[in-house]
């Protein structure tokens, strides 16, 4: 949804919030009984996403402030507690000059577009003692929540994301958070005189059982690293096969990072006048820094071609994108190297999050992940979810860092730690014609940290897909137990 739709939805549920809480009034009571464990009171607190208001009231603030995307929610908690303060707000744009001890964040994120955002704006209104106290639903519990709603016994949420905890932890740490506790609580979410109780105070804190539960938590607190960002240089390199109708979005959006950014169009002779448009938005559009190169050069100098560039299309196509981002790195003028799809599914206004986590040291090799955020309907099949799932476990395992998604083509690194990922390629071998896996696995023996970026990933809106689920999928696979043997087999 845009933040548009969104307050029109919770504008019109607004009215019908209070009763829904009534009708689950055991879990909602829980989550106040952590949340006034938690935040004690007489503390001046701040609630994203307050809703009407009740939350915030029950711990006791000495100045409460609460801020919410809808006008309808704003109005009814202005009322119900009018000795607090109540703001119709954009979390992903706070305009409040105050820091707070506490910033209560209760089953927000899932509806938020974007929540690096929300926590980067956090910075301004903490000080080093504040803590952020952030609570959403188990992701394991996405199928019976959905059914919940389905079947009119909880209050239908729209389109939501589903987070875990390393994910959440993530998000935070990208932004200068550190987590003080984690965890989980309340395993059986409907009243039942004795058995309710027992459940929720014995069987939810055994070992393994607890992560069951439906409430997961998180408190952090500022890390304090407030050190100026060093200016670096960015090349952005686009490796594009038939990608025409999506280059002036491409020029046009990518925004300017650092001191200097360059664009490195890398075309694989494509046939519907993409190397053309790329030239026409050189001419149009000189500030943005373009270049175009020739996967297999077009004109050989010396009037004689070598046996690449005599091969024909169809055979020439099996160099792959690893090969077109290794050409675009080898001209690459910038300390900072990022690779964009041509495709645009992950959108240029994403990078400068990429920037700013390199930037600031949060990681050696920032890769994006295509599986926090909820996804538009035909951006990803769901084949390739549990595909891509599946590789991300393999090489979680395989690098012993966390990896969601492997095959995000979104990837980040220094210029410096790339050439000695080069250097040291013969390990593996030039066995990866798309480049996601040279570049982990390189950057994993290299002891580079790992670091995700979750991103929104979009529907094509122009083009073909490249991958072929199965034929691909099995040669990812080939790819996965070599890398076994040469990680884990030595």
């Amino acid at each position: 949804m845009t933040k548009e739709e969104l307050r029109e939805y919770y504008n019109s549920i607004a009215s019908e919030r209070d009763t829904w809480k009534k009708r689950n009034w055991y879990y909602y009571h829980d989550l106040e009984n952590f949340h006034t464990f938690i935040v004690p009171p007489n503390h001046t607190v701040l609630e994203l996403g307050c809703g009407t208001g009740d939350l915030l009231n029950v711990v006791k603030p000495s100045k409460g402030v609460g801020i919410d995307i809808s006008d309808m929610m704003v109005e009814i908690a202005g009322k119900k507690y009018p000795d607090l303060e109540f703001k119709r707000r954009d979390a992903e744009r706070l305009e409040i000059d105050e820091k707070f001890d506490y910033i209560i964040i209760s089953n927000l994120i899932g509806s938020l577009n974007n929540i690096w955002q929300v926590f980067r704006e956090l910075k301004k209104v903490t000080h080093p003692c504040s803590r952020v106290v952030v609570t959403y639903y188990n992701y394991l519990w996405e199928p019976s929540l959905r059914l919940a709603e389905t079947i009119g016994l909880k209050m239908n949420e729209g389109l939501q994301n589903w987070l875990s905890l390393t994910d959440i932890e993530n998000l935070l740490y990208l932004n200068d958070f550190e987590i003080v506790r984690k965890g989980y609580r309340f395993l059986f979410p409907k009243y039942i005189r004795l058995i309710s109780g027992a459940l929720n105070k014995f069987l939810a804190n055994v070992p393994l059982i607890r992560r069951c539960c439906l409430t997961e938590f998180v408190i952090a607190r500022p890390a304090g690293n407030f050190q100026p960002i060093p200016d670096y240089s960015c090349s952005v390199v686009i490796p594009c096969r038939n990608e025409a109708g999506n280059i002036e979005d491409a020029v046009k959006r990518i925004p300017q990072m650092g001191k200097h950014t360059e664009i490195i169009f890398v075309d694989g002779h494509s046939t519907d006048g993409t190397a053309e448009k790329i030239e026409e938005m050189m001419a149009q559009y000189p500030e943005k820094n373009c270049r175009l190169i020739h996967q297999v050069p077009r004109k050989s100098p010396n009037g004689v071609f070598s046996e690449e560039q005599r091969r024909p299309p169809n055979k020439m196509l099996r160099l792959g994108k690893g090969d077109a981002v290794r050409k675009g790195f080898e001209v690459a003028s910038g300390d900072i190297l990022m690779i964009l799809d041509g495709d645009l599914t992950v959108a240029p206004e994403d990078l400068p999050k990429f920037y700013l986590a390199i930037a600031e040291g949060k990681g050696e090799f920032i890769n994006g992940s295509r599986l926090v955020y909820a996804m538009e309907k035909k951006a990803m099949r769901l084949l390739n979810i549990f595909a891509n799932k599946i590789f991300g476990l393999i090489f979680t395992w395989l690098l012993e860092q966390p990896v969601k998604d492997t095959l995000c083509g979104t990837k980040v690194l220094f210029k410096k730690d790339y050439l000695r990922i080069k250097e040291g390629r013969k390990f593996f071998g030039d066995f990866d014609p798309y480049g996601d896996f040279d570049l982990l696995l390189g950057a994993a023996k290299l002891n580079l940290k790992i670091v995700e970026m979750p991103v929104r990933y979009r529907q094509r809106v122009y083009g073909d897909i490249k991958i072929r689920r199965f034929k691909h999928g099995w040669l990812l696979l080939k790819m996965s137990l070599f890398a076994m043997k040469k990680l884990k087999f030595l």
